[in-house]
């Protein structure tokens, strides 16, 4: 018998460590995500900056242009300054971005702190993810990334409070401030948060690894063979349109498109759209807060809904019911009747996204799965900058009323793309479990 300690036990402590320094990051990263959405209102109606309903769009595409590109940068840095330094430089990055919005006197100012904030945004959450799988448990990794994930949205619930109690007292101006307080945190996270073993590994740091890992009691990972060359990288990519491939790949990419542009496209212009439909600013923020708290849930019932049902048909089934739900925000329902609809858009939208990567996972083979799911998701970022820029021209054009119907048909796309790509490749057997490269995706 061995005599080592359970699997559960083995390494609990720095699992517990990483976890909580990579939360609250998250919890940063979601709060300057979500916290542009929670101002517009204030900023179209006092006309800030000359602001209109297309120039709002455009800005609300630059923060997620940015992440697109801080998503594809932060593999390739991170293999050459480690994750950690990569994590503590995106929180470094995006709070004094905010700074610059705080300060900002023209548009293109604010745009171009929102663009770097982008940026900062984008490779931190894809590294957080990597470091908690790192050092979660065995046994343990799904768990520890939908825990992960609740920090996002918890963040966006905190925009909306710090939306409430500052701009109309105070003004914008103070929101972007809060958001500057995380530049507090990189310190923190430079002391306390530990490097990952997969790194130290790479690098040859073997002894610091196994010096790390004996500490708190945890397995170094092993080492592991020479890392794939450019051309087999290009060779996996190539892979996914060979053999009939090409078609459920193609799907894949237009099922995530749609499925970014309605979680972006929504998270930018909840509030405005509500204010749109006749609520009163307060109401339209705490339609982000229960959004959010919708998130949180769905995150952590999605995976046990897939578990048991299989995540192609979640996905559809998830992506069905939000394209309802979104339709109905645009009926002027009882207030308890709107919160109840919203609650439920944001359990089913935030969560039918990452059920996308989970197909793709499952469906892919194990040497290529991180190809397939890293381009499902670059392709789906680029439906995060077109969601935010369409609500601003349907807005810019009078059609505001049509903002929830967009969007909803989105969700019906991204509904029929996935079913369609499942149903092609329903002849395949399930893989072992992605939990990392399908996480780190969203």
């Amino acid at each position: 018998m061995s005599s080592s300690p359970p699997t559960a036990s083995r390494g609990g402590r720095l699992a517990l460590l990483v976890l909580g320094l990579c939360w609250l990051a998250v919890l940063f990263d979601g709060l300057d995500m979500f916290i542009y959405g929670s101002v517009l209102p204030h900023l179209l109606e006092t006309k800030t900056f000359g602001l209109t309903a297309d120039r709002a769009g455009d800005l609300g595409s630059y923060a997620t242009f940015g992440m697109l590109v801080g998503a594809l940068a932060a593999g390739t840095v991170a293999d050459r300054i480690g994750r950690k330094k990569l994590m503590v430089g995106c929180v470094t990055l995006f709070s004094l971005a905010s700074a610059l919005c705080a300060v900002s006197d023209t548009l293109a100012v604010f745009g171009l702190g929102r663009t770097l904030a982008g940026v900062g945004l984008g490779g931190l959450l894809p590294t957080a993810i990597s470091m908690v799988c790192d050092y979660a448990p065995r046994g343990r990794g799904a768990l520890v990334i939908g825990t992960l994930m609740t920090a996002h949205h918890t963040g966006g619930i905190l925009s909306a409070y710090v939306a409430k109690w500052l701009v109309e007292p105070v003004g914008w101006r103070a929101a972007f401030w809060v958001c500057v307080l995380p530049l507090l945190f990189a310190p923190v996270l430079a002391r306390f948060l530990p490097e990952s073993l997969s790194f130290l590994v790479a690098k040859g740091r073997t002894e610091e690894a196994h010096a790390l890992a004996a500490r708190y009691d945890t397995e170094p990972p092993a080492v592991q063979g020479p890392k794939q060359r450019p051309a087999d990288r290009w060779n996996a990519l190539l892979n996914l349109f060979r053999a009939g491939e090409w078609s459920q790949t193609l799907l894949y990419w237009l099922a995530s498109f749609g499925g970014l542009l309605l979680v972006y496209g929504v998270a930018t212009w909840l509030p405005t759209l509500m204010r749109g439909e006749g609520y009163a600013l307060g109401s339209a923020l705490s339609f982000v807060v229960v959004f959010n708290l919708g998130g949180v849930v769905g995150m952590l019932v999605a995976g046990r809904a897939a578990d048991r049902f299989g995540a192609p048909r979640i996905s559809a089934l998830w992506f069905a019911l939000t394209a309802v739900g979104v339709y109905l925000l645009s009926v002027h329902l009882p207030m308890g009747v709107t919160m109840a609809v919203v609650f439920l858009t944001g359990v089913f939208l935030n969560s039918a996204q990452t059920m996308i990567y989970a197909t793709v996972s499952l469906r892919s083979t194990p040497g290529n799965r991180a190809t397939a799911v890293g381009w499902t998701s670059g392709m789906g970022r680029f439906g995060a900058v077109f969601g935010p820029w369409l609500g601003g021209q349907l807005l810019a054009s009078g059609h505001g009323d049509l903002g929830f119907t967009a969007f909803a048909l989105a969700g019906v796309s991204s509904m029929v793309f996935i079913g369609a790509a499942a149903l092609r490749t329903s002849r395949r057997g399930t893989a072992d479990e992605g939990g990392a490269e399908l996480a780190a995706a969203h």
